[in-house]
This record gives C-alpha cells, structure tokens and sequence, in this order.
C-alpha cells in the first residue's frame, strides 16, 4: 500500500463534474434573463442560434473528413470511411443535423432572407475563432480528456513497470524474504519498499542521497524466461538504515519508470518542461496505486513512498522517510485467520446423557467423542395456539421408562 504521510497533499485527485455542472446552470440562468427580456422571440431566436452552431461544427467536421480521407484514409484507416466518420463526426453532432434535417423538410420552418444571413454570419465567424484556436481546449480540458483516456506518458510508464516487473517479482517477494530471514534474521518490513523522488531524479545507488541508508546484501533470485530471454535475473536488494542508534532493514529499491521521465524533460525533441515531468510522477504515483491496490498478488505487500524534493539541507531525509513508514506500518493491524478456542461449544451429540448437551459441562468431559456425521432433527408440526410438547430423544425414551 501507499504512505500517508505527506502524499494527499500533493498528489492531485482526479477531476470532478463541477465545470460542467456550474457551465450547465450559468445557461440555464442566462436563457431564463433572455426569456425574460424578450419572451415573444426567445423561442425563434434560441431555435436560429442552436440552428447555426450545429451546422458550423457540421462543416468543421467535414473539413477534418476531407484531411483524413484524402491523406490518411490507408495509413491510419486502412482505407475504412466508417472509420474515417466515426474519427470525425461526434454523436452529438450528427444528431444535431438530423434534427435540422427534419426541421427543415417536415417541420415547416422557414427562416427570411435576413435570418438567413444573420445565420451565415453567425457560422463564418464560428468557423473562423474556430480555425484561429478560439474555441480550442483549454490545457486543463486536454490534460483531462488525457488522463480520462489514459493516455499520458504516466499511465504507460505506471502499467509497463506493473506488467514487466512488479507482477510477479511482489508475489514472490514473500518466499524469498521467508529464505532470506531464515539465514540472516528477520527484516522490519517484508514488503517492498518502492521509492519515488519528485523531481524524478533516480541515483544509482541510495547511498548518494543518504549515508544513513547502506546496502546490505541481495535477496535470493528470481529466475524466469522473460521477453525471449532464457533465465533472466531479477534481483531485490536488503538496505540497512540508521538512526538514533537503531537499525532498520527492508527491501528497498527506486521505480526506474521515473528515469525515463527525468531523461525525457532533458530532450528539447521530447517537449517535456520541468512543470511537465511534476505532474507526470504524480500522475505515475496515483496510477501505480491504484494498480496495484487493484491487483490480489501484490495487495499489502508494496510500500509506495513519494520523496518530496523541495526539502533542503537535510541530509538524512531519505532515512527520516523511510523509517517513518516502517514505524507506521507496525501500528497497522493484520487480520490472522480464525482459529478454534479451546472451550467453543460443540455440536450436539446424537446419543447420551443430558449433560453432555450443555457446553459448560461438554468442555469437562472431553473423553466423550463427538458424531461423525451430523444428523438434522426435526418436531412435529403444531398448531399456532397450541402448547410447546416436547419431543426429544431423550424424553420420549425417559418416558418410556417411567
């Protein structure tokens, strides 16, 4: 699992409904003032504008159709036009032309040479703050439709480092600490101890971040064929860390993916900006986790820790955090399976003395063995109103004595 210690705070939630909400009723609000300010024409006029900005997306839509037909109907499309218009054309806007379509050929409606060319102006200048980026996506609205589409370097980078490596390398981090602490001793955590810099900067060894973190010695082997290749190596390292006198030992490691993201944001070719690269490992550190909360091999046996790296001179922060989440996790509660108590009550027996029956005396006497297939018991059916009869083993056969 995650850390808590810092990370809500940086690490952005995902975007709500509320542009769209308070966008929906500003309109709402703005067409009530119009309505009240001219109610004899409010239908006319709404039903002109609704009527110009459809069919001004329509002609956008079909110059995007001509681009992609024309010049990569084969590459992209594999010369497919259902392909092409699905590309182009969004739901709502055919819909939109339909219902013009319909206005115009059974409705009635008929518009006069003036509505005309107010609806023609009204389209040439949408056309045109449309071919300018007026009407373009924010940067907001885009980083959304990208993190909603998952298409953002984090997302890929997030779910390579979960398929290619910590699928099964977390599994089976459990048998190999078990070999390892057989030997060497227990470690303070078994879980994996993912660390992920801020600034994505990844040294090659923690030591040159912290001197208080020391690497120990490796975990056995992980060896499978992975990728064509026959036997590869998969290798966890045990790091020994101080402080205050006392040492802590976990298996610890950086997520490499956040070198990738540091090595890109130093290429002019790859557009990646300093800003950029903060949001994309916050990004990756939202979608890791949620991966592999998601995931049953690797639940409660990760450890993600973001490393903020606006700190400065203080050169045993890497310790203080890692530390920090070792402390927590030894005040979180582990569920152990259920076990039988030495004195639980006991099914009732088929045969034998009344005494038996009750579980205070049934824990006394455990010389009496227990039956080993149960039998159902049932009563006679009896009336709502009439008396309890009692018809038990045990009484019919005391009775029957007497």
């Amino acid at each position: 699992m995650s850390g808590v210690m810092g990370e809500f705070g940086l690490v952005p939630k995902e975007r709500s409904k509320l542009p769209v909400l308070c966008a929906a009723g500003l309109g709402l609000v703005t067409l009530l003032f119009s309505w009240l300010q001219d109610s004899d024409k409010f239908s006319e006029r709404a039903g002109m504008i609704a009527f110009c900005i459809t069919i001004a997306a329509f002609i956008y839509s079909m110059c995007l159709f001509a681009e992609e037909w024309l010049f990569h109907s084969r590459q992209r499309y594999h010369g497919r036009i259902n392909e092409i218009f699905k590309a182009c054309f969004r739901k709502h806007v055919v819909l939109g032309m339909c219902a013009v379509f319909l206005m115009l050929t059974l409705g009635g409606v008929s518009f006069s040479r003036e509505q005309w060319s107010t609806m023609a102006l009204m389209c040439a200048v949408y056309l045109l703050l449309k071919s300018l980026g007026v009407l373009n996506l924010a940067p907001v609205e885009i980083s959304e439709i990208c993190e909603m589409k998952k298409m953002n370097v984090a997302h890929g980078l997030a779910w390579s480092f979960y398929i290619g490596y910590l699928k099964f390398v977390i599994p089976d981090l459990q048998n190999k600490v078990n070999q390892y602490s057989a030997t060497r001793g227990n470690l303070s955590s078994p879980r994996l101890h993912i660390l992920l810099p801020l600034n994505a900067k990844v040294p090659t060894k923690p030591e040159e971040e912290d001197t208080n973190v020391v690497f120990h010695e490796n975990l056995p082997e992980l060896v499978r064929d992975q990728a064509g290749v026959r036997k590869r190596s998969y290798k966890n390292s045990v790091y020994k860390i101080t402080q205050d006198n006392k040492t802590f030992s976990c298996v610890l490691e950086y997520a490499t993916p956040l070198l990738t993201l540091y090595q890109m944001s130093h290429e002019s070719r790859a557009g990646f900006g300093e800003r950029e690269r903060k949001q994309q490992v916050l990004l990756f550190y939202r979608t890791l986790s949620q991966i592999l909360e998601d995931s049953l091999e690797c639940r409660n046996r990760y450890r993600l820790i973001l490393l903020n790296d606006e700190h400065t001179g203080d050169p045993h922060y890497l310790s203080r955090e890692i530390i920090q989440h070792l402390k927590q996790q030894d005040g979180e509660i582990h569920m152990d399976p259920i076990q039988e108590l030495p004195n639980e009550v006991h099914p009732v027996l088929e045969e034998g003395p009344i005494g038996h029956f009750n579980g205070v005396q049934r824990a006394t006497f455990p010389e009496v063995s227990m039956s080993s297939e149960p039998t159902l018991m049932f009563s006679q059916p009896n009336s709502l109103r009439s008396e309890p009869v009692e018809t038990t083993d045990y009484f019919n056969q005391s009775n029957a004595r007497k």
